[in-house]
């Protein structure tokens, strides 16, 4: 096994992950997650070190190169232990239950997340990151109280398994599904509390962006035009977008920032954040017509196509914080490099950026971030604000050019179905508030990826693809995201093989996955090897939870298709979790907008004739977060198109619960129906 290059190869080295790829060459016997090493435990009788991380994460970095990368340390572990490798990007199922075993123990969670468990994979310790000799220290402690404490240590397996599986026991509602205005009002009511709103986010640090959230509250301000919950969403994107979580010079967002004004980022970028971003960015400017939130869309996506696309269409999943070991050291700059590199106008872009000699960050280098505004800075130069943005577009092209000489982070090239889904409705989101037909031919290069590549005839998807071919078993998360985009794409184009596709992966998630006694689907397949728990994902975070984009998906195709069940499905996931999402805040906020939904009324609207692109377009220069497009030039298969179609002329109907108005011709006609039946709602 050994490579002439290395010292020593592991059993990684046949996988495709770069995360586990990373570790192939440590002393460490490390295997892959799989049966050779679950039954060399129990055949062997070692207990597991299951050792879990992602290929962008600083701390998991640091750990190698204290522990696994050391002679001793791998002795010692490979003497005593069957260590297992897991990329948690590749297989959430394993670090969700994991990761629930070691916050029992330590109350908290992290990564890289290291869990101690019996041959038979049950879990007895955990910890997070270790300087080297608190590991071996730990290890020692762990095989010390197994072997003396035989009995004990069954006990603590069994009462921490037991803790990982009864995580999953649901605030069941058993009475009728029913869901208010007044509801949303409590809900925000309770989440107010913990908003900034003189820097945006969540009080305190780290501050994590948590897109979805900010969805919700646009929905809510949509329905209740409450002011403070405007202000919350509007401080935010303007503060992130200002800080040092968002790449100046190169656009895109880091994971997230580690002080409480958005300035210092964790500097690596997520696939999933960034998706999300664009299309919370572009849902707020269809809002609020603000210029700068175009201009951050813009950016984003050019930095996702020139640097995280493949030449198939996919998205590759992450950048790396650190490059020639170091954090950051790709994005920061010394004020004389920005003065080399930019000449006789290099002191506007200096106090532009917020630099300073000594550097505002370490080691006198210096993140971009803005902290006077374009007037300001405009004023002190005597020049205008146009002037000004056209030095900042010319000196951004410098600096790029500039910063593409250094090394690189590392970048993450697998691509990953849940957050390519979660990309390509960025795509469509961005298309269709800005009206630019190239996103949505990459939507649709990346959506052709899916369908004819990761997806099997029978409608089974797969979690993995790099190099073309496929690996391990789609999870739930990889249906919910692929079935909303698809309806996405479907609203896009009325193209109605995107909702059949959706239909079909819907139908194929409810045999596989759903629990008809808890109305909850789980997160792993049937066909898949068990695990010590089967775990059900209802907590929204910086993913939505698969639970709750699959009870939105199920509502909205419900409409379309005249499908009683799943909106009887949809209102039934949503009850099971109504009491955690009335105080949960932010981490309900993907059942809050189903929640909406269901409390403040949706409508279907259908567009049937030879004008339907301009009409749909026409609709979509309008924030409608309740409105679910649907059309074409004839009728096609869609259940609400039915006897839809008058010939010669575009018709527009407005539907809610199977109900119709009579039709109009004029977007504007349209809009008004909608509005008259928003009042007429709300004075009820």
């Amino acid at each position: 096994m050994k490579s002439p290059e290395y010292k020593h190869t592991n059993h990684l080295i046949h996988e495709s992950s770069p995360y586990l790829l990373q570790h192939a060459h440590n002393p460490v016997n490390w295997y892959p997650w799989g049966k050779e090493a679950l039954d060399k435990a129990r055949k062997e009788n070692k207990m597991i070190i299951v050792s879990i991380g992602y290929a962008a994460c600083h701390w998991c970095h640091v750990m190698e190169h204290e522990s696994f990368d050391d002679e001793k340390v791998a002795t010692f572990m490979n003497d005593n232990f069957v260590s297992i490798k897991v990329d948690r990007e590749e297989r959430p199922d394993i670090d969700q239950v994991y990761m629930h075993a070691v916050q029992l123990i330590t109350g908290s969670g992290g990564w890289p997340l290291n869990c101690i468990a019996l041959p038979d994979g049950r879990p007895v310790y955990g910890v997070t990151y270790l300087p080297q000799a608190q590991w071996v220290d730990m290890l020692t402690q762990v095989l010390r109280f197994v072997k003396q404490n035989p009995d004990k240590a069954q006990e603590q397996a069994e009462a921490l398994t037991q803790g990982v599986r009864s995580g999953e026991m649901l605030y069941g509602n058993t009475g009728k599904a029913d869901f208010t205005i007044g509801d949303l009002d409590r809900i925000f009511g309770a989440w107010k509390s913990d908003i900034d709103y003189t820097n945006g986010g969540h009080k305190g640090a780290p501050k994590f962006p948590l897109p979805v959230g900010y969805q919700f509250l646009l929905h809510y301000h949509h329905l209740t035009r409450n002011a403070d919950a405007l202000e919350a969403i509007t401080t935010t994107l303007h503060k992130m977008a200002d800080g040092g979580i968002y790449d100046q010079i190169g656009g895109g967002f880091a994971r997230y920032s580690t002080d409480p004004y958005w300035k210092v980022p964790h500097f690596e970028k997520m696939l999933y954040d960034n998706a999300q971003l664009v299309s919370l960015y572009a849902a707020a400017y269809q809002l609020t017509k603000d210029p700068r939130y175009k201009l951050i869309v813009r950016e984003t996506l050019d930095f996702i196509q020139r640097e995280m696309t493949s030449n198939e269409g996919g998205f590759y999943s992450s950048y790396d914080a650190d490059s020639e070991g170091e954090e950051g050291k790709f994005y920061v700059w010394t004020k004389d490099e920005l003065q080399r590199a930019l000449g006789n106008r290099a002191d506007v872009i200096i106090d532009y950026y917020s630099v300073t000699e000594k550097g505002n960050w370490e080691g006198g280098r210096n993140i971009l971030f803005r902290s006077a505004s374009d007037k300001e800075i405009a004023d002190t130069y005597k020049i205008t604000e146009n002037e000004l943005a056209e030095r900042v577009l010319e000196a951004k092209e410098i600096l790029l050019k500039e910063r593409a000489r250094r090394v690189r982070p590392g970048l993450d090239d697998k691509i990953l179905t849940s957050w390519n889904a979660l990309m390509l409705k960025a795509y469509i989101d961005a298309y269709r508030v800005f009206n630019n037909k190239q996103y949505l031919d990459i939507a649709l290069k990346n959506a052709y990826l899916i369908d004819a590549e990761i997806k099997t005839l029978d409608c089974r998807l797969h979690r993995n693809y790099k190099n073309g071919t496929v690996s391990i078993n789609a999870f739930l998360d990889d249906y919910a995201f692929t079935i909303e985009a698809f309806i996405s794409l479907y609203q896009a184009t009325f193209d109605e093989r995107w909702v059949q596709e959706a239909r079909q992966l819907t139908a194929y998630a409810i045999d596989h996955f759903y629990d008809k006694e808890r109305e909850m689907f789980y997160y792993t397949s049937d066909i898949d090897p068990a695990l010590i728990a089967r775990k059900i994902e209802t907590t929204d975070n910086v993913i939505p939870a698969a639970n709750s984009q699959m009870a939105k998906n199920l509502f909205v195709l419900g409409q379309y298709f005249y499908n009683d069940d799943y909106i009887r499905k949809s209102e039934r996931m949503l009850s099971n979790i109504k009491q955690n999402a009335l105080t949960g805040g932010a981490y309900y906020a993907n059942w809050d907008i189903l929640m909406a939904w269901l409390a403040g009324g949706s409508y279907e609207v259908a567009i049937v004739g030879k004008e339907f692109e301009a009409k749909r377009k026409e609709f979509d220069t309008q924030y409608l977060p309740d409105v679910f497009l649907s059309g074409g030039k004839n009728e096609g298969t869609v259940s609400l198109l039915e006897n839809k179609l008058i010939e010669g002329q575009t018709t527009i109907y407005i539907c809610k619960n199977k109900v119709c108005t009579y039709p109009v011709t004029e977007v504007k006609e349209a809009l008004a129906q909608i509005l008259q039946q928003r009042l007429v709602l709300g004075k009820k």
